[in-house]
């Protein structure tokens, strides 16, 4: 069963080509392409079920395809790498692809593009899989590459409204700056290892390199600044917030299986080069802990929906970058699942609500939801309790105490993260029950335009599921992972604290936020309006709005620098020996439109002469 692992992203590339290039009816096109995720889920969960009733030989396979280049000694394979990492990764995003490109077929069936939108999330989701299954950094890249463009495609899908385009832009170009971080970590590993071979690179780097050599920590910085862009952590988030002006589904795909999950996997899939170089270790602990806190307060001030939850999944990645900082590798891996699965169900649940209210995103225009839409609300409010740890229930809540746990234990941990960490289950509880209060609870403020049918009430109710049963498997979750990605622990816990008592403190947070979103947003309204209007409140309100006015302060250090200098650059030589290019092709363009005169003796003229004239070179030449 292992040798049909090349299907698994083969079957998307293949149906994306299908539906780039083919006229198709439209319910063929919902048909190709959610039977073609659907095959891979279904492949990947057989190879699932094969590798652990008869792991292969050193719990890992590797599927050599054919070999890509031969180059002076380098020579990638397009090859395939399965272990017990890449194989969660893989069963994740195809399984949670399907129920989001099931709920598509029904959220953008009225829509002009709906070919071209399958066509591009078919792409989006093949390159995603090809990225964790990659077993060399250079198909890996490849991935890692094909996610950013399908991001763009998907995120300016709208193009017709500049805001749309300027979106996806934004997006790709902010991205580059951390692929191109990412890129030149892979030359500097191929000059000094000879090799991008995952495991070689892995199995060498330690003879290579001593823990803190400059080399080491270089290349982990480098991998570092490409994870922070493609998983939209600080300084690199600002363009996630502006990607929700993709279609509901391009948002859910995004945050949930694909894309912003990238640099958690490209992180863990390293973790030998990051355990040389600790202090590169320790930053992406610190990125994730001010990640996870700036975005909590950001989301507290949003009134869109979808960015609401957009800031949600920048603070959660955050949690994942932070557990992968202090050496807890198991809780990190573990909360990429949980997730998955209660960030694509919210992301659904968004959906429904938004078409529901005539395309409303306003939470302050919504409201008295609960009882008209008893699905959407349900299932959203599982996916709320999950996304803010509700104790003992939710699969959230077991992945987050578990990182929290970690904060405090592992290797590099220190009271300052698990505080950070506590913090920011605070702030998550407070912005989560804001919006789910402002959305299904209090009065309603608009009407009920459409309700939703099966292909999108399904996937809702299955992912609930998921953000509640999801957490229960914890513990032979990281026997699954111990091999490949071993818990590092200290002799001593930074925080005196045991596991039980961490989780505690946890449960009573979150029902201390819980509690203060029920004051302020259902009993005492005026409150929160209050704090607003008051100076200092709607300054803080502000600066936190505009995402700690990280656009303001990179307009003015990047984008306006450079318009300037280009301004200043306007007409000197370089400019100019373009402008002389243009004059020559102009010059030759109107002497060779002065030949056509339409005189047929001048036409045959001037072909004989020119026969007479090749005739002579040939002969005497």
């Amino acid at each position: 069963m292992l040798e049909l692992l090349w299907l698994v992203p083969a079957i998307p590339f293949a149906s994306a080509l299908v539906l780039a290039v083919v006229r198709l009816p439209r319910k063929v096109v919902a048909w190709l392409a959610v039977a073609s995720i659907a095959a891979s889920t279904i492949i990947s969960l057989l190879i699932t079920y094969s590798f652990l009733h008869a792991p292969p030989a050193g719990n890992a396979y590797t599927e050599v395809l054919w070999r890509w280049l031969d180059v002076s000694g380098f020579h990638p394979d397009i090859a395939l790498y399965l272990d017990p990492l890449s194989l969660i990764f893989m069963v994740v995003v195809a399984f949670v692809s399907f129920l989001i490109h099931l709920y598509s077929t029904e959220f953008m069936i009225g829509d002009d593009g709906y070919s071209r939108f399958f066509a591009y999330m078919n792409l989006f989701v093949a390159s995603m899989l090809t990225l964790v299954l990659a077993n060399n950094l250079l198909l890996l890249y490849l991935g890692w590459e094909g996610v950013g463009l399908c991001s763009y495609l998907l995120i300016g899908f709208w193009y017709r409204d500049p805001v749309n385009g300027l979106a996806g832009r934004k997006a790709f170009i902010v991205t580059r700056v951390g692929d191109t971080s990412f890129a030149i970590g892979l030359f500097l590993l191929f000059q000094q290892l000879g090799t991008l071979n995952i495991q070689d690179l892995m199995r060498v780097a330690p003879q290579s390199w001593h823990v803190g050599s400059g080399v080491a920590v270089a290349v982990a910085f480098l991998l570092l600044g490409g994870a922070v862009g493609k998983s939209a952590q600080l300084p690199l988030q600002t363009w996630l917030p502006d990607a929700m002006a993709g279609p509901t589904p391009v948002s859910a795909l995004i945050h949930a299986a694909t894309m912003v999950t990238a640099g958690v996997y490209l992180i863990a899939r390293t973790h030998v080069l990051y355990a040389l170089a600790p202090s590169a270790q320790f930053a992406v602990a610190v990125i994730g802990a001010a990640t996870l806190l700036l975005a909590g307060f950001s989301a507290l001030t949003q009134h869109d929906l979808k960015r609401v939850l957009a800031y949600s999944t920048i603070s959660q990645v955050g949690y994942m970058f932070l557990a992968l900082g202090v050496g807890a590798w198991p809780a990190a891996v573990f909360h990429f699942m949980t997730h998955a699965f209660f960030k694509a169900l919210l992301f659904l649940g968004a959906g429904i609500v938004i078409q529901a209210l005539h395309e409303e995103h306003d939470i302050f225009r919504m409201g008295g939801l609960w009882n008209r839409l008893p699905v959407a609300f349900w299932t959203f409010l599982i996916a709320g309790c999950s996304l803010a740890g509700l104790p003992l229930i939710t699969a959230g809540a077991f992945s987050k105490d578990w990182i929290l746990w970690g904060a405090a234990s592992a290797a590099q941990g220190s009271t300052g993260l698990w505080v950070a960490a506590l913090v920011g289950v605070l702030l998550t509880s407070l912005y989560t029950f804001r919006m789910i209060f402002l959305v299904f609870f209090g009065q309603e403020h608009t009407p009920i335009a459409k309700k939703p049918g099966a292909a999108m009430l399904i996937p809702c109710i299955v992912l609930a599921f998921l953000s509640i049963a999801g957490g229960y498997i914890r513990i032979p979750f990281a026997h699954f992972l111990e091999e490949v990605l071993p818990w590092t622990t200290r002799v001593a816990s930074a925080v005196p604290l045991s596991e039980t008592a961490s989780a505690t403190a946890a449960g009573l947070v979150f029902l201390l936020g819980l509690v203060l979103a029920w004051f302020f947003i259902l009993r005492r309204p005026s409150l929160s309006s209050a704090l607003v209007k008051n100076p200092a409140g709607a300054a803080l309100h502000r600066f936190w709005f505009s995402d700690w006015a990280m656009d303001w302060l990179y307009e003015r250090l990047f984008v306006r620098p450079i318009l300037w200098i280009a301004q200043i650059g306007k007409g000197d030589v370089i400019d100019g020996s373009y402008d002389g290019l243009a004059l020559l092709t102009q010059g030759g363009w109107r002497a060779l439109r002065s030949t056509q005169s339409g005189k047929l003796r001048w036409y045959a003229a001037v072909i004989a002469g020119g026969t007479i004239i090749f005739i002579a070179v040939v002969l005497f030449l």
